[in-house]
């Protein structure tokens, strides 16, 4: 860095008189700022809260099932869900796929945590998944070209994905959180407390609650909740979850978020997506009406032509009545033009035509003059019929030009076969 350059804490370098940004990657990321948290794009593009919910759900479940097919790890699946509701509180539901993201975020969480999968493999799973019911079970997707479109378009929003997140795609889990505080708490050996705790913090990852808590204080609340599904009373002078830095209203409102998710009404995949298919249609009607507003005031705005019967590409009879100075006409100029070839004439002269400069006796040295342009040249001045006279002796004479050179060509070829002929005669006498 150079001497001059100032380094200012949280906001970047200021080079000069100019402040450039840095990039800070830290866990504090993973939170969504309140702003926000409280709109999200698809609330602005005309999406109920209730159908968002419901998708955010149904998009984790998706991730959770296609994960256990895959045999991947649950953090693994973790981290997937969570980069699916932090991609759509950067874009909208009514523009992406709720399925195409799911998928890239399965892909894309397997690679993050070490756990890879082939694309083909979870292309196969959803399309498992999606077609699957009834117990009854579907052939793989055939490698055609509905198969190399769906992998082009997992591959290409991968990339959005990450993108949008701006690669920041580290989470924190509050998995081993957990076991850490049940020890701290003399409770790792309790199994229903262990596993329910573990069973709370797995369905919190269909909420939102990681994207507004940190992985610490949502560990604090799935112990607080199962403590109290239990009825087992925990350390409370002081209270236990003040130790770990949490606060009891934090606690509280994950609890009830947690909650909620249980109470809420199961809606068909189906009703959502069309709900979803509703606010594409309004939007896309919105903006041709918006487009159809601005074409038109463009059209106001610009001057037109007179209309096509008033139209004529001729020329004006009548000159503006006040001309431009600064502009020159072409007619002044042809005008300049024939003045001075009057004046090459000679003064109050009129040119000759062409048979009156015949008729008139040429006299010993005549005056250098320029022809003018209002005198035709010979092949105008004929007739047709002379003209098309003139055509067809010159194609002949062509014709005959042409013959003449093929005769040429046939003599020296007939020449060089006979020297090649007596070359070899002469040779094979020799020998």
């Amino acid at each position: 860095m150079a001497a001059g350059d100032l380094r200012i804490p949280g906001e970047g370098v200021l080079i000069g008189d100019k402040l450039y940004s840095g990039v800070a990657l830290t866990l504090d990321n993973c939170r969504v700022p309140a702003e926000r948290l409280q709109s999200s794009p698809s609330a602005d593009h005309g999406l109920s809260p209730d159908a968002e919910e419901q998708l955010r759900m149904r998009g984790c479940e998706l991730i959770q099932a296609a994960g256990i097919l895959l045999k991947l790890p649950q953090v693994a699946m973790a981290t997937g869900q969570i980069l699916f509701q932090r991609f759509f509180y950067c874009k909208s539901f009514v523009r992406h796929c709720a399925e195409m993201v799911a998928m890239a975020c399965v892909h894309l969480s397997s690679k993050i945590e070490e756990e890879p999968r082939r694309i083909r493999d979870v292309i196969n799973v959803f399309h498992h998944l999606k077609k699957s019911r009834g117990g009854r079970t579907r052939p793989p997707l055939p490698l055609d070209a509905t198969y190399v479109n769906t992998k082009a378009q997992v591959i290409k929003m991968e990339r959005r994905v990450l993108k949008e997140l701006g690669f920041c795609v580290h989470v924190k889990h509050p998995h081993k959180v957990i076991v850490m505080y049940l020890q701290f708490l003399e409770c790792e050996k309790n199994t229903p407390l262990v596993q329910m705790a573990w069973n709370y913090m797995n369905d919190s990852l269909r909420t939102d609650i990681f994207l507004r808590f940190s992985a610490e204080t949502v560990a604090c609340a799935c112990i607080y909740l199962s403590a109290r599904a239990l009825q087992m009373p925990l350390p409370d002078q002081p209270a236990w979850f003040l130790l770990f830095g949490a606060a009891e209203e934090d606690l509280k409102e994950i609890c009830r978020r947690i909650l909620r998710l249980y109470s809420l009404p199961t809606v068909p995949l189906a009703a959502l997506l069309l709900q979803v298919d509703k606010c594409r249609q309004a939007m896309d009607a919105l903006a041709a009406k918006a487009k159809a507003g601005e074409a038109v005031l463009l059209s106001i705005g610009t001057p037109t032509l007179d209309s096509p019967a008033n139209f004529s590409p001729a020329s004006k009879a009548v000159s503006p009545a006040v001309p431009n100075p600064g502009h020159e006409s072409p007619m002044s100029k042809v005008a300049l033009k024939n003045a001075c070839r009057k004046l090459a004439n000679g003064d109050g002269k009129s040119t000759l035509s062409r048979s009156a400069e015949r008729r008139e006796p040429r006299p010993t040295s005549p005056p250098k003059r320029r022809r003018s342009r209002s005198v035709s040249t010979a092949s105008r001045s004929a007739s047709p019929i002379r003209r098309k006279k003139h055509v067809v002796h010159r194609e002949r004479e062509r014709e005959r030009e042409r013959d003449r050179c093929r005769e040429r060509d046939g003599e020296r070829g007939r020449r060089g076969g006979e020297k090649s002929r007596g070359r070899r005669d002469e040779h094979s006498r020799r020998r």
